[in-house]
């Protein structure tokens, strides 16, 4: 299930998920303090208008999103799932949930950006009807590739 999330608890799920599965797909020796994810979880969130969304099976945080209005289209800032939920179904559930989040607030398109080579994601927002566009550039701290990715919601 996935729902509107609110609070420095529900922040640092957010983080903890994006930090273990950023070092899951970057094969990293270790996963990174949350203190250092908090940060950008927060800065997100921070953007006018936007709204942390977890993904929860029974008590248990499996994956989140940060969606954000930006002019007219929403952005999903963030979208990470749990590692030993990769596969399950958790990731194409956070993305049916942006859909009907965005109908309802009659947004008729979305923008995301996926690091180019993070192959997993990227079939997992092609099967959900985002489409890639040839834009590319070089994004955040990590000095690497993104590909930005829409979708029309009507």
């Amino acid at each position: 299930m996935v729902g509107l999330a609110v609070g420095l608890d529900a922040q640092r799920e957010a983080a903890g998920t994006w930090a273990r599965a950023t070092a899951e797909r970057d094969h990293l020796p270790s996963v990174p303090p949350i203190a250092e994810k908090l940060a950008g979880i927060q800065h997100a969130l921070a953007a006018a208008g936007a709204s942390l969304h977890l993904a929860r099976r029974g008590a248990s945080t499996v994956g989140f999103c940060i969606l954000v209005p930006r002019g007219g289209f929403l952005e999903v800032r963030y979208l990470a799932t749990e590692p030993g939920a990769w596969g399950s179904g958790v990731g194409r559930a956070l993305l049916e949930h942006v859909q009907q989040h965005a109908r309802r607030r009659a947004f008729a398109r979305g923008e995301l950006w996926v690091l180019a080579d993070n192959a997993r994601a990227i079939s997992v927002y092609e099967r959900a009807g985002w489409v890639a566009t040839d834009t590319v550039e070089v994004r955040g701290t990590a000095g690497r590739v993104e590909r930005r990715f829409v979708r029309n919601f009507r």
